[in-house]
């Protein structure tokens, strides 16, 4: 298939380039549209306690779908005559909007009621209600209520907030900042590639790549949202993986058509050439990445499942636009390949001298690995001892569930939370609304000794029932709205003063469960503190299989490439090491705010979602430097009397000597591309960004160039073995490089 591919792109370079960009405009007309029908939330399991609850919430008890609250803030008081007329406009509009349900409010609900929903200074009151449709109805109900409503009135302030309200920003801000995003990782990246590759077309051929992998990438998604619900976060994935893929596999089949020119071959021999062996490795490579992201499916959150579709599609799409555009490029160009050197351009003005290119041997990259190998032991300790080190702070992590918190501070969704947090005494994110589906086999009797039961545990102030409200086991007060019964099933509403994500919402949660339900029946929890529960629980239960089989996957993908049970063994423990800065530092910066959490608000916990996400990307992006490395070193190999330690670290010395460049320079541009993420006002794709960053850097120097020749100096001939089945196994399924060439040292014949 590729020396068909090659031999299209030498026969007709023109039409294959036509019909790439007549490709790429089709898809981008059909794709740039997903933003609109993507969702901003997915973190939580839809098949959990919580999730039945909440649908148990807004079917029987008109609590609408997601929570949509209004503070408004006098400079006296909140019941001043001005205050009260802005509120019932405010109440007066929502009533009129016809998406609203549920409303109550400190100016309209009985005393007792409305005695929580004022604030400790008495200059604030809130509103709560509930809006009614399908995620993207209820987002654009969210703003154009938000819009109606958010305006101050003879000096009073009004501000929006509640889930609603932090899914719509979450929304815009991450459409805003995927454009700021593109809007620094092109242009640096372009910048770096034109250094690294020399000439102005050959730095703008993988930007093309990328944006035939980016486009379609998007398409792709907005056929999956026909289907299921799609992560708006994906988009981001999607354009820094795409960009950083197409650069990657551009940049190694570029370099491979070089060194074989540079061999001796002609153009069409050494294009061939070049399909032969880096375009094998980008496709080899790709499928390792798509299988290691692919895995994200098995988690029941929409969130992780769209970036299992996103980085698939992208992957994919990458690596076939890097072995169909690039070859033709490469023929239809010719020596333009090489034109508008900025390099030279630089050289010339400084009056230097143009660079001698030198043997191999003589090489930094080459001299460099052998300086390791001399001193594998200790150099390869040290550089264990500070992954280790560095991982260490991740041994301290606790997830957590995104909230309001998750946007900057400017944003009115955040300001509210913060209002509820720190002025009001009960907070509707901690609160722990309780439903029994079925209660009409129930007494009241037997419903208010629950109530009662519950309302004894620690942290808990109030337990409103559909008879009333109890405080440390007797009944206080009438029924709230924050209570009912309908259709044979009861509401209550368990109020908490513990902070959430901490050990002493752990343990209330722990204890609320632990009480005897009346007549046994089954009862649902939701609010925060469960949904964290049940997501952290649907994580934690299925990653030792989800981690199992990307295990497997890998070790089987490199056996056939290598012929070798050590080297895919090797590759899994280095992968994971190379994971341990990345982790350690999101733990030490945005969980326990170091840095000042580069400028996002600490919470004390790590989304849940993101360490998961992070292993499984930068896992197969490792691995897609390991194919890169191990597939060239074993064409030295192969080609090498293979008589023990001396050929063994000849050929790593060279393998690395002639991807060492290629990696680092792919490593620094995608590296940009993550970085580019940090730019995002959402905390946690900030986190991701920085975290990916961080374990691709540290994978393509310390561990892919310090690590991996240290560790196959010390195994020798080892390196390559398996046991005989296996090795008979791989003589007839595995990948082998044909007409293997002898190498002198300096130069392949």
């Amino acid at each position: 298939m590729l020396r068909a591919i090659a031999r299209l792109a030498i026969a007709a370079p023109r039409q294959v380039v036509a019909v790439a960009i007549l490709v790429m405009v089709a898809i981008g007309v059909f794709g740039v549209p997903v933003a609109k029908s993507l969702s901003p939330s997915g973190f939580a399991d839809p098949n959990s306690q919580s999730s039945r609850a909440t649908q148990l919430l807004t079917d029987k008890f008109d609590q609408g779908d997601v929570q949509f609250l209004v503070v408004v803030t006098a400079a006296d008081r909140f019941d001043s005559p001005a205050a009260r007329a802005a509120a019932l406009d405010v109440i007066d509009q929502l009533k009129r909007s016809g998406h609203v349900t549920g409303i109550s409010s400190a100016w309209t609900s009985p005393p007792q009621a409305a005695a929580a929903l004022v604030s400790r200074d008495q200059k604030s009151g809130l509103i709560t209600a509930g809006i009614t449709g399908n995620e993207a109805d209820q987002q654009t109900y969210a703003r154009d209520l938000s819009a109606q409503v958010s305006r101050d009135r003879a000096g009073i302030v009004v501000r929006t907030g509640g889930v609603a309200m932090v899914n719509l920003q979450v929304t815009e801000q991450s459409q805003h900042d995927l454009l700021v995003m593109e809007s620094i990782a092109i242009p640096l990246s372009f910048l770096v590639l034109v250094w690294v590759f020399g000439g102005v077309f050959a730095a703008a051929l993988p930007v093309a790549v990328g944006l035939v992998a980016i486009l379609g990438a998007l398409a792709v998604l907005r056929v999956t949202t026909f289907f299921t619900d799609v992560s708006i976060f994906a988009l981001n994935l999607t354009t820094a993986m795409g960009l950083a893929l197409a650069i990657d596999y551009t940049l190694l089949m570029i370099s491979r058509y070089r060194d074989e020119l540079a061999e001796g071959a002609d153009r069409e021999a050494a294009l061939m050439r070049t399909m032969e062996s880096a375009g094998r490795t980008v496709l080899f490579s790709g499928t390792t990445v798509a299988l290691s992201m692919g895995a994200m499916v098995l988690f029941p959150m929409h969130f992780l499942k769209s970036f299992a579709y996103a980085g698939v599609a992208t992957v994919a799409l990458a690596a076939v636009a890097a072995i169909v555009i690039t070859p033709a490029a490469i023929s239809l160009l010719g020596d333009r390949l090489d034109s508008l050197d900025v390099r030279r351009l630089v050289r010339r003005g400084l009056s230097r001298a143009e660079p001698v290119q030198r043997p191999v041997d003589e090489q930094f990259w080459y001299r460099s690995t052998k300086f390791v190998m001399k001193r594998a032991a200790p150099i390869g300790l040290a550089g264990v001892v500070l992954l280790v080190i560095l991982g260490a702070p991740f041994l301290g992590v606790r997830p957590g569930f995104p909230d309001d918190r998750v946007l900057p501070t400017s944003a009115s969704a955040h300001q509210v939370g913060d209002l509820l947090r720190s002025e009001f005494t009960n907070n509707s994110e901690t609160a722990i609304p309780v439903v029994i589906p079925d209660a009409s086999g129930l007494s009241e009797p037997q419903i208010a000794r629950y109530a009662a039961d519950l309302s004894r545990v620690a942290d808990v102030p109030s337990v409103s029932a559909p008879m009333g409200a109890f405080v440390d086991g007797n009944l206080v007060g009438p029924p709230t709205a924050a209570t009912g019964s309908a259709s044979g099933s009861a509401l209550l509403t368990v109020e908490s003063t513990a902070p959430l994500f901490s050990d002493r919402s752990e343990n209330q949660l722990a204890r609320l469960h632990d009480v005897p339900t009346p007549g046994n029946t089954t009862v649902e929890f939701a609010g925060t503190a469960q949904t964290n529960r049940d997501s952290v629980d649907a994580i934690t239960s299925r990653l030792p299989s989800v981690l199992g089989l990307i295990a497997v996957i890998m070790v089987v993908l490199l056996f056939l490439l290598t012929g070798s049970v050590v080297l895919p063994l090797k590759a899994l423990v280095l992968n994971v090491l190379s994971l341990t800065a990345a982790f350690g530092a999101m733990v030490w910066i945005f969980q326990d705010g170091h840095l000042g959490a580069l400028g996002t608000t600490s919470t004390g916990t790590l989304v849940a979602n993101i360490p998961v996400l992070l292993f499984c990307i930068a896992f197969g992006l490792s691995m897609d430097y390991e194919v890169f490395l191990v597939s060239r070193i074993r064409e030295f190999w192969m080609a090498s009397p293979q008589g023990g330690v001396a050929d063994n670290d000849e050929s790593v010395a060279l393998g690395v000597a002639h991807t060492g460049r290629v990696i680092t320079a792919a490593a620094l541009i995608m590296a940009i591309s993550f970085a580019a993420l940090t730019a995002a006002q959402v905390s946690f794709m900030r986190m991701f960004g920085l975290g990916l960053a961080l374990a691709v850097l540290a994978d393509a120097t310390l561990v892919r160039l310090v690590l991996v020749p240290a560790f196959m100096h010390v195994m020798g001939r080892w390196n390559w073995w398996a046991p005989k089945p296996l090795a008979w196994m791989h003589q007839r399924v595995g990948f082998r490089e044909d007409g293997a060439l002898r190498h002198t040292g300096r130069r392949v014949k």
